[in-house]
C-alpha cells in the first residue's frame, strides 16, 4: 500500500469519536468499541481494516483508468475534499449536489458544454459583440456553472465509483448511485446506516482532522493506482514500438519483389 494504516495516527486524528449514544444507528454496532461519557467510540482496528479493503478497490479502479467522484458538501469537509481530489486528478462535488447528477447525466453534460461554449465565445471575440447587459448575464451564468460543475468539467462519463463523506448529508448522491449500481465508498459515522454503501469506513465524519486523515490515506492509494497505469502504458508502448518498425520493414521488403514480378509479368504479356 502507498501508506501503512497506523491505528495510533487514526487515534490522534480523532477518527474514533462517534456521535452521542442516543443518536446511534444500531446497524453500526459491529464497528463500535465502547461508550464513553455518552459518546460511542469507534473500533479503530476495524476502521484500519476497512480502509485497507477500500484502498485496494480504489487503487484497482484508478489503475483501470476510470474516475472516482468525491462528494462532500458539508463545511468542514469541502476544502479538504477539493484539495485531495484535485491532487489525484479526480472529479469532485463540494457545492450543492445537482439533482440528477448521475441519473440524468446527459443534462449535466449539456451544462458543462455550455461552459465550454462561453469560453470559446470569449476566445474568438464573439463575446465582445454582445451588449453590455448580455455580457453581464453570460458572465453570471459562467460563474454559476463553474461553481457548481467546474470540478467535474473533465468527467465525460458516469464515474465508476463515489467516495462520500457523511452519507446522511449526501443521501441524494448515495440514492442515485444505488439506482445505477455504482459502488459507494464512504466515511460512515455511528449515526448512519452502513448497509447503504458497499465500502464502509467507520469514522468520525464531522471533524476536519479525521476527514483529512482518511482522505490522505484514500487518495494515496488512488495516486498509486494511477502511477501503475502510467508505468504499464509506458512499458507497453516501449515493447510495441520495435515490433511495429520490424513489421513496416518486412512489409516494404516483401512488397518490392511482388511489384517487380507484376511488372515483369505485364511486360511479358505485352
Amino acid at each position: 500500500m502507498a501508506n501503512k494504516i497506523d491505528v495510533k495516527e487514526l487515534l490522534e486524528a480523532g477518527v474514533h469519536f462517534g456521535h452521542m449514544t442516543r443518536k446511534w444507528d444500531p446497524n453500526m454496532a459491529p464497528y463500535i468499541y465502547m461508550e464513553r461519557n455518552g459518546i460511542h467510540i469507534i473500533n479503530l482496528y476495524k476502521t484500519a481494516a476497512k480502509i485497507e479493503e477500500a484502498n485496494e478497490a480504489l487503487k484497482s479502479i484508478a489503475a483501470s483508468g476510470r474516475k472516482i467522484l468525491f462528494v462532500a458538501t458539508k463545511k468542514q469537509a469541502k476544502d479538504i475534499v477539493a484539495e485531495k481530489a484535485a491532487a489525484c486528478n479526480m472529479p469532485y462535488i463540494t457545492e450543492r449536489w445537482p439533482g440528477g447528477m448521475l441519473t440524468n447525466f446527459i443534462t449535466i453534460r449539456k451544462a458543462i458544454k455550455k461552459m465550454a461554449s462561453i469560453d470559446r465565445m470569449k476566445k474568438d471575440g464573439t463575446f465582445m459583440t454582445l451588449s453590455k447587459k448580455e455580457r453581464l448575464q453570460v458572465d453570471r451564468l459562467r460563474a454559476k456553472l463553474d461553481k457548481n460543475l467546474g470540478s467535474i468539467a473533465d468527467m465525460s462519463r458516469i464515474p465508476a465509483a463515489l467516495f462520500v463523506v457523511d452519507i446522511k448529508a449526501e443521501h441524494i448522491a448515495v440514492k442515485e448511485a444505488k439506482k445505477l449500481n455504482i459502488p459507494v465508498f464512504a466515511m460512515v459515522d455511528t449515526n448512519s446506516d452502513p448497509r447503504l454503501v458497499e465500502y464502509v469506513i467507520p469514522a468520525n465524519d464531522d471533524a476536519s482532522k479525521s476527514i483529512d486523515k482518511i482522505l490522505t490515506l484514500v487518495t494515496a492509494s488512488i495516486i498509486e493506482g494511477l502511477s501503475e497505469r502510467k508505468t504499464d502504458k509506458e512499458e507497453t508502448s516501449t515493447e510495441e514500438t520495435p515490433v511495429a518498425d520490424t513489421q513496416t520493414v518486412e512489409t516494404s521488403t516483401e512488397a518490392a519483389p511482388v511489384a517487380e514480378i507484376q511488372a515483369e509479368e505485364t511486360s511479358t504479356e505485352a
